[in-house]
């Protein structure tokens, strides 16, 4: 007789451990080229149709990789079937990077073919994780409709051009990211210290594009102007690391730790992280198209999209940590509030002057700001750094 056995059945493996493992990392790496081509799109394109484009393309494949980022703060992502499913994920999201450049254009239906691939996946993941749970796969068949309903208006608007291919560009995305505010966030479950470095393991792979972008920007002769441009250049990508890892992180984790497992934490990682890191990693990327364009041309004035780019991008970046702030402490940090006016003040400036001169008010602003916090909260911050982060480690 033939035998009856049964094949294993597909598994999840929860995940125990707060550490962020090798796979998420290299899962990350994918989302590398997806910043670059983002950056590329805006670089090709320098007006403001290009920069809105890209910051769309951007919007949809960061909620992507913030599902993930959900996704394996549930379940281990080396273990059993995930390992598999996040290799498709990730070959899916490769694809949909590498039609950025065009995905308004002639891959239009290839880029949200690929997108669907790489939400599908983390849907299907998502239904074996909550299996027997039932409030948790509540949520996850609301987000399962919002998914399905983003990725089609994504098909039907690679059928069409112009303004009603963005407006079904922009109703895809304010449904599909509203659907867990919309819905409720009871059923979500996470480990908040993993699910908080995840995020700021995202924001160093952002400023790498900085770097990327003074290297190609410097790719033609390399003069004293370049290299001026590029150690000012790296020196704001590293403010901004500062502004982000010195204190802040240190106590957002601390923050989201402290809240009980449930609603308040999800609400609280839901607005914090997914977000309000979006508009932190937009300004990053802004900043790098800024650089990039200065690096071409150093003793030339910016145009104005690299102008708004390298200036108010910055700016966005301290807003968002302002807001960041405000959602988490429920107190305003005016430095970096005041700061981020200065800088949207600079942008009709930065048209005028050699970009290299842009630059040099861009990084020095910042490296009053984080001079400023760093004498004026010195025992603040170190209490933070020392005694709250010897307590995580404990």
């Amino acid at each position: 007789m033939p035998s009856t056995r049964r094949l294993p059945r597909l598994q999840t493996v929860k995940r125990e451990a707060e550490q962020v493992t090798p796979l998420e990392l290299f899962f990350d790496l994918v989302f590398v080229l997806a910043i670059t081509q983002c950056t590329a799109l805006m670089a090709d394109n320098l007006a403001w149709t290009g920069v809105l484009q890209a910051l769309a393309v951007l919007a949809v494949l960061w909620w992507s990789w913030v599902g993930y980022a959900w996704l394996t703060s549930v379940v281990d992502p080396e273990e059993g079937a995930v390992r598999l499913v996040m290799f498709a994920a990730m070959a899916g999201l490769l694809v949909a990077a590498l039609c950025v450049p065009q995905a308004f254009g002639d891959l239009a239906l290839t880029f949200a073919i690929a997108y669907g691939v790489v939400r599908g996946s983390h849907i299907g993941l998502f239904v074996l994780a909550s299996r027997d749970q039932p409030e948790f796969r509540r949520s996850v068949v609301g987000l399962g409709i919002g998914t399905a309903i983003g990725v089609g208006l994504l098909v039907t608007a690679s059928f069409f051009d112009g303004w009603t291919q963005a407006m079904l560009w922009a109703v895809a995305i304010v449904l599909d990211v509203g659907e867990p505010y919309l819905f409720g966030a009871e059923g979500w479950q996470l480990h908040a210290e993993h699910f908080a470095e995840r995020h700021g393991l995202i924001v160093i792979i952002a400023l790498g594009e900085s770097i990327v972008a003074i290297g190609v920007g410097a790719a033609g002769e390399v003069n004293a102007g370049v290299i001026v441009a590029a150690v000012l250049g790296i020196g704001l990508a590293a403010l901004q690391w500062w502004a982000y890892f010195d204190v802040v992180a240190i106590v957002a984790t601390d923050r989201l730790a402290s809240l009980p497992p449930g609603r308040e934490q999800n609400t609280m990682a839901r607005d914090s992280y997914s977000y309000l890191h979006f508009p932190m990693v937009a300004g990053i990327v802004l900043v790098a198209l800024g650089l990039k364009k200065t690096l071409e041309h150093t003793g030339d004035p910016l145009k104005s999209v690299a102008a708004v780019a390298l200036a108010g991008g910055a700016a966005l970046y301290l807003l968002a940590h302002v807001a960041f702030r405000l959602r988490n402490l429920g107190t305003l940090n005016v430095q970096r509030l005041v700061l981020a006016g200065l800088l949207l003040a600079l942008i009709p400036v930065g048209m005028h002057v050699p970009a290299l001169a842009t630059v040099a008010l861009v990084t020095c602003l910042y490296a009053a700001l984080i001079g400023y916090e760093a004498t004026h909260f010195a025992t603040e911050r170190d209490q933070i750094r020392h005694q709250l982060r010897a307590s995580h480690s404990a």
